[in-house]
């Protein structure tokens, strides 16, 4: 019925607008009404739970509302599921043997292998150790926490790779390529001194898992592209990503970008990091009702990184003067390095409200660190960035613990000074928080959360399948932060919908095909 009055409407708008004025009107007859109620019997339609309501009464409003809230439901609900690694949206830190990185186990190829990847929200590509010339140990001996060994990739062994051509539009070797048939080779360099990977780029299958609003979880096998790392430099010889690292950044080859290009999700996602070491990541993920956020910011007219502007900052109550800066919020960076005008004005004053005694730790990086008096940390003075719009984000334990068998004996705060003018705010300082990752808005949004409270219908701690045996936390207290480099690329330009490109046609047609056309797109929509 809804079908044939809009499409009376439509005829009468197209032949209005060619000069045959018409004019019809519509009588409107409400849902509970009795004309309606004979209609409903004498079509053979089921009668409403109970009975036909009495009008005005208490389940006559109660249908009316509930029917009112179904068809809000459906219209706020998104077009896209969450996706998360087939092993589950759990992330994990262990300690100094990593880099004081997060990982998650992720599954690729066919048959699918497991890797446990770095998460990096500085950089764009996904490599993995493959067909190793020079990688990282992946025996489980070699490292403290890992109960089985690391995998290497082959691509001759998944039935599902194919290899990617150097005239690819994702590869970006440039002349170098002198025939559609070579393979696409990459070197990517990053900020840790001789830190590198190379090797050769392929597609593949990413598994992951899937689950919406009252659904069950389902599996999605998501193409993406892939770093064969057969050789790795620096930092990834010494543990930081020994079996591989996933670039979160702007880039097209990055598996959000990818996956978002794809339809399969919102053009975001979130990460969230807790106090015990663990964590959550949700592709497609825009966060929650509640939330802070402030735009990103372009480097140079593109935003090949995610860089956010700091206004102010203050320690507890105090705000400090002149310690507005831009800084590059990355995973991928074990701890916080701010501009030295701002690194000075944050310690001296930290300085002066901690009540602690002046202290150093052996392999500590920090200068500003404390003796404690007592086995628990503690109450020292938070740091808050503030933003634009009079949003904050505030980090409540700036600093980093040192233990003994006794429990704390010290404590550093958790800051470095760095050259130039943009600093960068480290995994550290985003414990307890959800951070969203907002392409699709250009932003960055935050909300503070224990990340136990995402496990809901839309946002499970792990799929149907049994995820593994979790990894032991590491109890080292050393540091060795490895701060990695964002990938420089452009972002992609929408391309106009099928529709949209049919309506553009449509202005230089007769209007009795542009009518035919526009009834072909409404009966589709209405089929959706």
């Amino acid at each position: 019925m809804a079908l044939q009055w809009l499409l009376v409407w439509v005829m009468a708008f197209f032949l209005h607008g060619n000069a045959m004025p018409i004019t019809f009107s519509v009588r409107l007859i409400h849902r509970f009404s009795e004309e309606m109620k004979a209609l409903h019997v004498s079509g053979g339609g089921r009668n409403v739970s109970g009975g036909w309501p009495e009008r005005r009464s208490r389940e006559y409003y109660e249908i009316l509302v509930g029917g009112d809230f179904l068809r809000h439901k459906m219209k706020l609900r998104a077009p896209h599921q969450l996706l998360f690694p087939s092993h589950g949206s759990k992330t994990m830190s262990l300690g100094n043997d990593f880099g004081w990185l997060h990982y998650t186990w992720i599954d690729i190829g066919t048959p699918s292998t497991s890797f446990l990847v770095a998460l990096d929200a500085g950089s764009d590509l996904f490599w993995v150790p493959c067909d190793c010339v020079q990688c990282a140990p992946l025996s489980a001996s070699y490292y403290a926490n890992l109960d089985r060994d690391l995998n290497e990739y082959s691509p001759s062994r998944s039935t599902s790779c194919k290899n990617l051509s150097c005239s690819h539009q994702l590869c970006q070797i440039g002349s170098d390529c002198k025939s559609s048939r070579q393979q696409c080779s990459y070197t990517v360099n990053y900020v840790s001194e001789n830190t590198s990977s190379s090797g050769l780029l392929v597609e593949d299958i990413l598994h992951l898992a899937s689950s919406g609003d009252g659904e069950s979880n389902s599996t999605v096998q998501a193409p993406v592209i892939i770093g064969c790392g057969m050789k790795q430099s620096g930092g990834y010889l010494d543990g930081v990503a020994p079996d591989g690292l996933i670039g979160l950044g702007t880039g097209e080859i990055s598996v959000p970008s990818l996956l978002a290009k794809s339809g399969l999700i919102h053009n975001s996602f979130s990460m969230c990091f807790d106090d015990d070491d663990s964590g959550r990541i949700f592709f497609g993920d825009l966060g929650s009702a509640i939330q802070q956020s402030t735009p990103f910011l372009p480097l140079d007219g593109t935003y090949s990184t995610y860089v956010i502007g700091v206004e102010a900052c203050c320690i507890k109550d105090s705000c400090l003067k002149m310690t507005s800066f831009k800084a590059q919020v990355d995973s991928g960076t074990s701890f916080t390095f701010l501009p030295g005008h701002v690194y000075d004005a944050i310690t001296k004053e930290f300085d002066q409200q901690v009540n602690a005694s002046r202290s150093t730790f052996e392999g500590s990086p920090w200068d500003y660190c404390y003796a404690s008096s007592s086995p628990e940390l503690p109450k020292v003075p938070s740091l808050t960035f503030t933003f634009q719009q009079n949003s904050s984000f505030v980090v409540h334990n700036p600093v980093f613990v040192f233990y003994d068998s006794q429990g704390v004996i010290g404590f550093c705060l958790a800051i470095q000074p760095t050259d130039g003018d943009m600093g960068t705010i480290g995994q550290n300082f985003m414990t307890g928080y959800r951070l969203v990752f907002d392409r699709e808005n250009m932003k960055m949004s935050w909300s503070q959360s224990r990340c136990e409270d995402l496990a809901g219908k839309s946002m499970p701690l792990s799929p149907n399948k049994t995820p593994p045996k979790p990894l032991p936390t590491n109890e080292q207290q050393r540091t060795n932060g490895h701060a990695v480099a964002p990938a420089v690329a452009g972002r992609a330009p929408n391309k106009p919908s099928t529709a949209s490109s049919q309506m553009m046609s449509c202005q230089q047609q007769h209007w009795h095909i542009c009518l035919v056309l526009l009834l072909q797109l409404v009966v589709a929509s209405l089929r959706l």
